[in-house]
């Protein structure tokens, strides 16, 4: 992974990306296995999305993510919780001791890793038995406005390869991660559907690796073609965009 490619987008990453729901949280507890005193790796932090609810349930988290500008605005954030320790490392080389995790969270970043190397470090640091829970928040692709938002993000923005939480559309999404994982792994879907104003529709535009930036040529008709569809679905101001919160759970 370029681990630049989100420079400059961590505040805009951090104020529009949604958090994960209270279901899938509390389904870590109920069903995952994850206890309160778990102790957590959550690779590819960024700015602290998923760590800060992990936090709040009160797990140890260390929070691992190379990209500076990312770390950055999740230490300001986090530095308040006792249990939060940030760790400049990569899914491949994560500078945590062997054996020193229950658990692994990667939440919107495994399609950056490279996946053999990220598994034979989860091998190396995970304790006996431990698991490696995948999540991605990510819009449905039967939606209009999502199919709308997706025309528009291909006409414009060059690195953009779909949707659906860096899945790359892929359908077979069972198969991938039955490469990933060792023998049988849980999948399960959450609904999370977000409700936007045109503020936080185009900020959610704006948080993504392949974005155009304000100095790139097209940028101004880019954003006045999503400010139009934000309008062909809003209802007084707000717009609704489906999406659903996808986890895999297994060992490696």
């Amino acid at each position: 992974m370029n681990e630049n490619k989100f420079t400059g987008l961590s505040e805009t990453y951090a104020k529009f990306r949604p958090k994960y729901p209270q279901a899938f949280i509390e389904y870590l507890y109920s069903d995952v296995g994850v206890k309160t005193d778990s102790i957590i790796a959550d690779v590819g932090a960024g700015t602290g999305i998923l760590t800060k609810q992990l936090l709040e349930s009160g797990n140890k988290v260390y929070a691992v993510e190379p990209n500076e500008d990312m770390r950055s605005i999740a230490e300001t954030d986090l530095n308040v919780f006792d249990n939060y320790y940030s760790v400049k490392g990569t899914a491949e080389n994560t500078t945590l001791d062997d054996s020193s995790v229950d658990f692994i969270t990667v939440a919107q970043a495994f399609h950056w890793f490279d996946e053999m190397k990220f598994k034979k470090e989860c091998g190396r640091i995970l304790k006996a038995n431990g698991k490696v829970i995948l999540v991605w928040n990510s819009r449905s692709l039967s939606s209009d406005v999502v199919k709308d938002s997706d025309a528009v993000t291909r006409k414009y923005c060059p690195n953009f390869e779909g949707f659906s939480g860096g899945m790359r559309g892929t359908e077979d999404h069972d198969t991938h991660y039955g490469n990933f994982y060792e023998g049988d792994y849980i999948s399960k879907v959450f609904q999370n559907d977000i409700t936007f104003d045109l503020e936080g529709f185009i900020g959610r535009s704006r948080s993504a690796s392949y974005t155009l930036r304000e100095n790139d040529e097209n940028f101004d008709a880019y954003i006045k073609e999503l400010t139009e569809c934000f309008y062909r679905y809003a209802v007084d101001g707000k717009m609704v965009m489906a999406n659903e919160t996808r986890s895999y759970v297994g060992v490696v």
